[in-house]
């Protein structure tokens, strides 16, 4: 048995995940990471207190210990102004998936590990295997509709060999049985969405407060002026809503293909395969992180572009520090600052960062 430290997040898969080790004789200790408080004035909720209280209220039923840790500096550090500098520069980057990275397997098992605890445990849908040789590896999660793997992408082999992911093994309807088994009281709570740990405030509107507007022409791809943009920090590549042009045409939606950022103008076209640069075949990948390199750092992979697409075959070859990636079939909207995981099978190999697109 082992001494692990679990992330109670007061929502229901981390509380189910706490209930699974006790119920398997861990010694466990339950820690809420208070990393974001809205006291900026941003609309939309914030929700933390309420999840604090949650997250409390699981321990007491399980009678473990609780803790919060105030990481606020830390989170303000390594993810707002990442998240800020990424798009000032020009680029979308994903905050959730570097959050796992930096605070839930970075300053979360730093401390874990410093008060003696063998591991942290958290709520997401991946399963994980040790191997003879002393390393550990990610699996997708058991359900198809769940797997947050994709999330875990820039973790290291360190990472990843004090990890658990206790309902990685499950169905999310059988987590929800398991949390009325257990008698929590999130049971019946519903999944939080938004920016990781942050809450359910729209990107926009957080980003409209540390960014200034940077107005100018929205284009087509022959030059047509359509209308005014707010700034290009504001949009990425493949948005079909939000830009502020009308389609005019039935069935068919304008969506953003392009930023020129010398002339500040945002480029639109029509969303189908043959206008020019929404789909692409050839891109670079940079700030590579393996979990378990390939052989030669390349060769035959599958990589999934965003969460919610699948794994397309690609051909992977080194070029430097970056991959240059070749897919099977082209891809819609490779956006510079998102994340590509690399799986072979069901196994998450690592990940990257887009960094352009390679005509």
């Amino acid at each position: 048995m082992a001494r692990i430290l679990t992330g109670l997040s007061g929502g229901v898969d981390s509380s189910v995940a706490a209930a699974l080790l006790v119920e398997e004789g861990h010694e466990v200790v339950g820690a809420y990471m208070k990393n974001w408080i809205n006291d900026a004035g941003l609309p939309g909720e914030c929700p933390w207190e309420e999840d604090l209280e949650d997250a409390r209220r699981v321990a007491d039923v399980l009678g473990i210990e609780f803790r919060v840790l105030d990481l606020i500096d830390q989170y303000r550090t390594r993810i707002v102004d990442y998240l800020l500098e990424g798009y000032r520069s020009g680029v979308t980057p994903n905050p959730d998936v570097l959050c796992n990275r930096e605070m839930k397997f970075g300053v979360f098992l730093d401390y874990a590990l410093a008060q003696g605890f063998e591991g942290v445990a958290t709520g997401h849908y991946a399963r994980r295997r040790e191997r003879p040789d002393g390393t550990a590896a990610i699996l997708r999660g058991a359900d198809p509709n769940k797997d947050q793997s994709y999330f875990l992408a820039l973790m290291t082999q360190r990472q990843v060999q004090h990890a658990r992911f206790p309902v990685g093994e499950m169905l999310k309807p059988d987590v929800r049985a398991a949390a009325e088994r257990f008698r929590l009281p999130t049971a019946a709570k519903k999944d939080s969405q938004g920016i990781c740990f942050i809450g359910n405030i729209k990107m926009t509107d957080f980003l409209s407060h540390y960014v200034p507007d940077h107005p100018g022409e929205i284009v087509d791809v022959e030059g047509t002026v359509l209308g005014r943009h707010r700034g290009l920090h504001l949009y990425t590549l493949g948005q079909r809503k939000g830009h502020g042009v009308a389609s005019p045409r039935e069935k068919m939606a304008y969506v953003v293909v392009g930023k020129d950022f010398e002339a500040n103008r945002l480029i639109l076209g029509w969303d189908r395969p043959d206008t020019p640069g929404l789909y692409a075949q050839d891109c670079l990948v940079a700030s590579l992180s393996w979990i378990r390199e390939p052989a030669g750092g390349g060769g035959r992979l599958e990589a999934q572009p965003r969460y919610r697409s699948q794994a397309e075959p690609v051909e992977a070859t080194p070029e430097g520090a970056h991959l240059r990636l070749h897919f099977e079939r082209p891809q819609r909207a490779l956006t510079p600052g998102q994340v590509c995981a690399f799986y072979e099978g069901g196994e998450l190999l690592g990940g990257g960062v887009f960094a352009a697109v390679v005509a």
